[in-house]
């Protein structure tokens, strides 16, 4: 009997402990939040690219400057009045023949390599700075021509012994030729430029770019041609000293002798673009990229285009050697060094920089 009470005692001091624990308020344990991944723009990288440039103002401009012009300059001192017939003989006329346009079109290969920092500021937008050097065979060449012609007529009045020109009149023609060549083009490139850019994807950016450009350059230029001339009308006078004029009737050339000139430099500009880039790997991204580059112009001198006399002439106050320089012209080239480059690149990102993870305290 008094084992039955004590059995029933313990199990109502259990069932009275159970219920009170169930009246105690209830503590559950903290749901995680995980923590918000870092940035992945973030930080610093450098990587490799490659691509192809063209250039954009392909026209070269020559001018050529008149220096001498012993043949106008001769016919104008016998004809101070303006008193002969023709076109004329003008000054300078032979200076048209080294002048024209040549179109050099630029192109070829450029790569190398980048370095650069982001800054991720939000889950859209990176800002970064970048720098690059790359090599780069963007070059071309180009060819021109050049024409001009001038002549000079007249009838002397009939003076015995002095008159050459008294019966039909004479003609003096020439016809200047020339030709010329350019090559220019970029041996090297480097860029400092800053980027902005929004995230479309957490992996994709899509940025604007633009900086500071500077680059190696080279220019040179090499110009000739020849004079073909003609000479009618001349009749030889025998009194009263004997002379053979028309010695000097038909056609002959004024042989060139050629100009060429050089430039190399390092020049300062400006470059502007825009690509994306993407985050196919952790650390690891791809990128394509078109941009507009400008270094300015450059001009080159070349020495001068020199026309020499066919034969020795001592005529009416001409007295010019055979093989004497008779005519020479200083040519000037203006190129221009723009182009676009299309390229791609690839980049390996160090997160040195990047803020740590955030993580939850409990």
């Amino acid at each position: 009997m008094k084992k039955h009470i004590s059995v029933i005692a313990i199990a109502l001091a259990l069932s009275a402990g159970a219920g009170f624990a169930a009246d105690l308020p209830s503590v559950k344990a903290p749901v995680y939040v995980p923590p918000p991944p870092p940035p992945l723009w973030t930080g610093f990288y450098a990587g490799l690219n490659a691509g192809y440039g063209w250039g954009a103002t392909s026209n070269a401009g020559t001018a050529s400057l008149p220096l001498v012009d012993g043949v106008a300059a001769q016919a104008n001192a016998l004809d101070p009045a303006g008193q002969l017939a023709g076109t004329g003989l003008n000054y300078g006329s032979t200076a048209l023949a080294n002048s024209g346009v040549t179109n050099v079109s630029q192109g070829g290969f450029i790569g190398g390599g980048q370095i650069g920092y982001n800054y991720q500021w939000s889950p859209y937008i990176v800002a970064g700075l970048e720098a690059d050097f790359q090599g780069s065979a963007i070059g071309g060449t180009g060819n021109y021509a050049g024409a001009s012609q001038d002549s000079i007529s007249w009838k002397d009045p009939y003076i015995p012994g002095l008159s050459p020109c008294v019966t039909n009149g004479c003609t003096f023609t020439r016809s200047a030729v020339g030709i010329g060549q350019v090559n220019a083009g970029v041996d090297w490139m480097g860029t400092v430029r800053g980027r902005v850019g929004y995230l479309v994807t957490p992996t994709t950016l899509v940025y604007a770019t633009g900086g500071l450009a500077y680059g190696g350059v080279h220019a040179s230029a090499t110009h000739a041609g020849v004079i073909p001339a003609s000479m009618a009308g001349l009749n030889d006078a025998q009194y009263p000293v004997p002379f053979t004029y028309s010695q000097f009737n038909g056609n002959y050339l004024f042989p060139m002798v050629p100009g060429a000139g050089n430039y190399s430099n390092t020049q300062v500009g400006w470059i502007a673009g825009a690509g994306v880039e993407w985050m196919f790997a952790p650390n690891w991204s791809l990128k394509a990229e078109g941009l507009y580059y400008d270094l300015g112009c450059a001009k080159i001198y070349s020495s001068p285009v020199a026309l020499l006399s066919p034969f020795t002439v001592n005529l009416g106050g001409i007295n010019v050697a055979a093989g004497q320089p008779l005519i020479a012209n200083a040519p000037v080239t203006h190129v221009k060094f723009d182009g676009v480059i299309a390229r791609v690149g690839v980049n390996y990102h160090f997160n040195w920089g990047a803020p740590a993870p955030v993580i939850a305290r409990y």
